[in-house]
C-alpha cells in the first residue's frame, strides 16, 4: 500500500524519526499525456504531459511540502504552525496541522482568497485571520510572529517545505525514465520552481537519470516581479494562487532559471484563462486559474517559435492545484446557460 512521499522517497528526504512523520498519503499524483490540445495549438513534434497537483489530498501541490514541514515541526516538539498564503497553503497547513495534532494559525489577504481554499482552511480547524494587505504583507508579519511565539513558520521559506516538494521531480522521472526537455510551471512565491530543480539535480547526480530539462516557468502579468526585476507592491491578477509581487524564493528561482538554460516569462489574465478553458475542453482537466499557467506559457511558446523543432521533445507542465478551489471564474453572473420548460420536443431542437 502507498503510505506517501517521505515513505517512498526516504533516501533522499531527511527524517530522523518515521514515527513522527505526518501524512495523509500525498503525493503519486496523475501524470497524463495530453492527445488533443498539442494538436489544437499545433505543436506535432513534442509529446506534451501533466503532472495533475490538484489530485492531492487538499488538491494542490503544497501537501508535498506540507507533509515534510510538519513533519520536522512534529519531530522538533511543535504545538502549532503559522503561514502567510493566498489560499493552497492556509487549506494544507490547516490540515496537516489537523492530522498533526497542533493548532494552525493562517494570514490571509482579505477578500482576496478563493472561496473553495478559505472553506478548507475553516473546516479543517485552522484559525484563520484575515489582513488589510496583500500576501507580501502577510508573510512579513508571520516570519515576525514566527520568531517571538511558539509556533514553527510552514511557508516557503521553510527548507522542509521544498524538500518534500522536490519529489514531483522523481515521479516524472519515475513515469519517463528519463527528465523532461522542459518543464513548465506557474511562478508565485518561487518554491515550487526551485524545489524541481533541485529534485531533478539529485536525480541526476544519483544517475536515476542522466538528462536534466529546461526550466521554464511563468508568471502573471500583473504579479511579475522576477520577469522585469521589480517588485509589485500591489500584485493583481485572476490567478490568485500566484498573486505575489515579492517571492521569496526569488534568488532560488532565477539561480534554477540560469543554470538549467531555462527562462521566467509572464502571461496575461485572458491568456490564462483561454488555457483553462482549452485544456478542460481538450483534455478533461479542470484545473485552477494559477495553475494554468503553464498551459498558457506552453502556448506562447509555441506562437513565438521558441522550442526546438529538430527532434521529438518531452514537455511536463505542472498543474499547482484543483480548479474546484475557485470555480468563480468560471460560474458568475455572465455565465450563459439555456434554459428550457421540462418539453421534450423543446429540448429536442438541441440535437438537430
Amino acid at each position: 500500500m502507498y503510505e506517501g512521499l517521505i515513505n517512498k522517497y526516504s533516501k533522499y528526504l531527511p527524517v530522523e524519526d518515521k514515527s513522527k512523520i505526518v501524512t495523509l498519503n500525498e503525493g503519486n499524483t496523475l501524470f497524463l499525456k495530453l492527445k488533443n490540445l498539442p494538436k489544437a495549438i499545433g505543436l506535432t513534434n513534442a509529446n506534451v504531459y501533466v503532472k495533475f497537483e490538484g489530485l492531492n489530498p487538499t488538491g494542490s501541490f503544497k501537501d508535498r511540502g506540507m507533509t515534510m514541514a510538519v513533519t520536522k515541526a512534529n519531530e522538533a516538539g511543535s504545538k502549532a504552525v503559522i503561514c502567510a498564503s493566498t489560499g493552497n497553503t492556509s487549506a494544507s497547513a490547516a490540515a496537516y496541522a489537523a492530522v498533526a495534532g497542533m493548532k494552525a494559525y493562517v494570514l490571509i489577504p482579505d477578500k482576496k482568497i478563493a472561496l473553495g481554499k478559505l472553506a478548507q482552511a475553516i473546516i479543517y480547524g485552522a484559525e484563520v485571520i484575515a489582513i488589510d494587505g496583500n500576501f507580501d504583507d502577510a508573510l512579513n508579519m508571520v516570519v515576525e510572529l514566527s520568531k517571538t511565539q511558539p509556533v514553527t513558520l510552514v511557508n516557503s521559506i521553510n527548507p522542509w517545505r521544498l524538500q518534500g516538494q522536490k519529489t514531483g521531480a522523481f515521479e516524472i522521472c519515475d513515469a519517463l525514465g528519463r527528465a523532461p526537455d522542459y518543464l513548465m510551471l506557474p511562478v508565485g512565491n518561487a518554491g515550487n520552481i526551485s524545489a524541481y530543480w533541485m529534485g531533478f539535480k539529485e536525480y541526476y547526480a544519483n544517475k536515476e537519470v542522466t538528462n536534466l530539462p529546461k526550466m521554464t516557468g511563468f508568471q502573471a502579468e500583473g504579479a511579475a516581479p522576477i520577469v522585469e526585476n521589480r517588485v509589485f507592491p500591489n500584485p493583481e491578477t485572476i490567478a490568485t494562487a500566484i498573486r505575489i509581487g515579492n517571492p521569496a524564493s526569488w534568488k532560488l528561482a532565477t539561480a534554477a532559471r540560469d543554470e538549467s538554460n531555462g527562462t521566467i516569462d509572464k502571461v496575461s489574465d485572458e491568456e490564462i484563462l483561454e488555457a483553462q478553458k482549452l485544456l478542460a475542453a481538450e483534455d478533461g482537466i479542470f484545473a485552477e486559474p494559477a495553475s494554468c499557467a503553464s498551459i498558457a506559457g506552453l502556448i506562447k511558446k509555441v506562437k513565438e517559435g521558441k522550442l526546438e523543432k529538430d527532434r521529438q521533445i518531452d514537455i511536463a507542465c505542472i498543474l499547482t492545484g484543483n480548479g474546484l478551489k475557485d470555480t468563480s471564474v468560471v460560474v458568475n453572473d455572465n455565465m450563459e446557460i439555456q434554459k428550457f420548460k421540462p418539453d421534450l420536443n423543446e429540448l429536442s431542437k438541441l440535437f438537430k
